[in-house]
């Protein structure tokens, strides 16, 4: 007896439902509006979401901040049919109250084993079994990294505890083995800490633990995200694998068929349609058209244009973009020194300076919080921060691999303004810091500085742990995003300044 199922998988959507990048109007291959025309739904086919849903796009700014809209992203998933949801760590960015009002929305069950109730310890999305018309019995359970309790606030968790993804994995992974199923699936929002090809070391954290779930545990299938890197359909020690890109550029269409007891399991990379799904995009137009709107104002005027280079141009130059956060922080903070970290994409600012503007190229929300830090300190995350760069054998500058892979990282690279320092690339990772100075003075080890930074480079983002045993002097009760429109609309016109001092050297002999 043949019995067969599919699965569509998406992940990392980040409130892209339309298809745009929000950067322009442009129309553009991507978006789960043009994704799910493809879905082919019925009773032995099940359509799951790896995470990430409610934040990163302007449409789930606006949302967020206009109550009254609703959830645009539930109302795709319902029509799409969507049978389970897992969490991301984005998702708990507005705070549980939030999330909790979007999966009331949902049809979709959420399934994630990791996450607690605070007070009663008690699994609030535990695993499940589906059973389908064709009698295939289906366990499938959900995790997520529990580097939330690394990144966010604790005001916005503080009703739940995330537990050891890869414990709850396996407790939940021995409990279904209970039963007689056909198969088991762990949806993690979560990716590779080594190369699955290869098996090389990727990460040392346990941010991502995806082929330590393959190599310890036996699911049949993992669905895996938060990388957004794409990793076509293979086997990994046993476990077969997908990883879809961010912002719903593509998704995963699996088939497995189970004939005489044996599991076999294909997929393929599925591409955005050429149009939308008519329905639901004619229903989420009025919502869309003011996003649009609210892009389109204008905020305010600035000197010059503060548009961004390519980033290898403007890690080692710096550029107007990063002076204007820089400004924006410094005046917010009144801190002595301040770290600017741009997005992967941050387009930067026209002389009219727009909402799109403002929102294409910082759209996180992160808060700005200020900390004390000494000379020693500093020096550790600007030794620490000179790791981006790497030399080819012509002593040419380059971008460091480990930033562009396994996951695109450039918002790991931070520009410090406020004080003036030289990085000798020819020297070893950590001495490459070949001097530092405040106001014209050599910074000593034993000084103190105010520095302000978002939350999460604060958190320890990043791999700057330094950070963590800096004690807190404010914690800031705004997000940059709110700081930056404020700061453009504080002037008729506002002079972008020039206060970044730093030099990249690579003149090795």
């Amino acid at each position: 007896m043949k019995q067969q199922m599919n699965i569509y998988y998406t992940s990392d959507v980040h409130g892209y439902l339309f298809p745009t990048n929000y950067a322009d109007t442009e129309d553009r291959p991507m978006g789960l509006l043009k994704c799910i025309p493809d879905f082919q739904k019925d009773e032995n086919t099940l359509i799951i979401d790896g995470g990430d849903m409610l934040q990163g796009s302007a449409l789930a700014s606006y949302c967020q901040a206009h109550p009254e809209e609703g959830f645009p992203q539930a109302t795709v998933l319902n029509q799409a049919g969507y049978d389970f949801v897992t969490l991301g760590n984005h998702d708990v960015n507005f705070g549980t109250a939030y999330l909790y009002h979007y999966l009331e929305q949902l049809n979709a069950a959420c399934i994630c084993e990791n996450i607690l109730d605070r007070k009663t310890q008690s699994k609030k999305y535990p695993w499940t079994v589906k059973t389908l018309e064709n009698g295939m019995k289906i366990g499938i359970v959900g995790v997520v990294t529990d580097y939330i309790n690394v990144w966010e606030k604790e005001e916005n968790i503080e009703d739940i505890l995330i537990t050891d993804p890869f414990e709850a994995a396996k407790q939940a992974l021995a409990e279904m083995k209970e039963q007689a199923l056909d198969l088991t699936i762990c949806v993690y929002h979560g990716g590779f800490e080594r190369d699955v090809k290869s098996g090389k070391q990727l990460s040392i954290t346990t941010e991502n633990i995806g082929y330590k779930i393959c190599e310890q545990l036996d699911f049949d299938l993992l669905l895996t995200g938060h990388q957004h890197l794409l990793i076509e359909g293979q086997i990994l020690h046993g476990t077969y694998i997908v990883q879809p890109s961010a912002n719903a550029l593509n998704y995963a269409a699996i088939t497995v068929e189970k004939k005489e007891g044996a599991l076999q399991i294909a997929s393929i990379v599925g591409k955005p349609s050429e149009q939308p799904q008519a329905d639901t995009f004619e229903l989420l137009q009025p919502v869309e058209q003011k996003v649009q709107q609210w892009l389109d104002e204008s905020i305010g005027s600035l000197d010059k244009e503060a548009l961004a280079d390519e980033k290898l141009a403007i890690a080692l130059h710096g550029s107007p973009v990063v002076e204007l956060i820089g400004a924006v922080q410094l005046q917010a903070s009144q801190a002595q020194i301040t770290v600017v970290s741009l997005a992967n994409t941050s387009p930067g600012f026209h002389q009219e300076v727009t909402m799109r503007d403002v929102i294409a190229t910082y759209p996180y929300t992160n808060h700005l919080i200020t900390l004390k830090i000494t000379g020693a300190q500093l020096k550790q995350v600007i030794e620490k921060n000179a790791d981006y760069f790497a030399l080819d054998e012509q002593n040419n500058i380059n971008i460091s691999q480990r930033y562009l892979y396994p996951k695109i990282e450039h918002y790991h690279y931070d520009f410090f303004v406020g004080v003036e320092y030289e990085i000798d690339l020819c020297q070893k990772a950590g001495e490459r810091l070949a001097a530092l100075t405040y106001q014209g003075t050599p910074v000593e080890d034993q000084e103190k500085f105010t520095i302000s930074l978002s939350d999460y480079r604060a958190s320890g983002g990043g791999g700057f742990s330094t950070y963590q045993d800096c004690p807190v002097v404010d914690e800031g009760a705004k997000e940059i995003v709110e700081l930056i429109v404020e700061y453009i609309r504080s002037s008729e016109k506002i002079v972008v300044p020039n206060r970044l001092k730093y030099k990249i050297s690579s003149s090795c002999e």
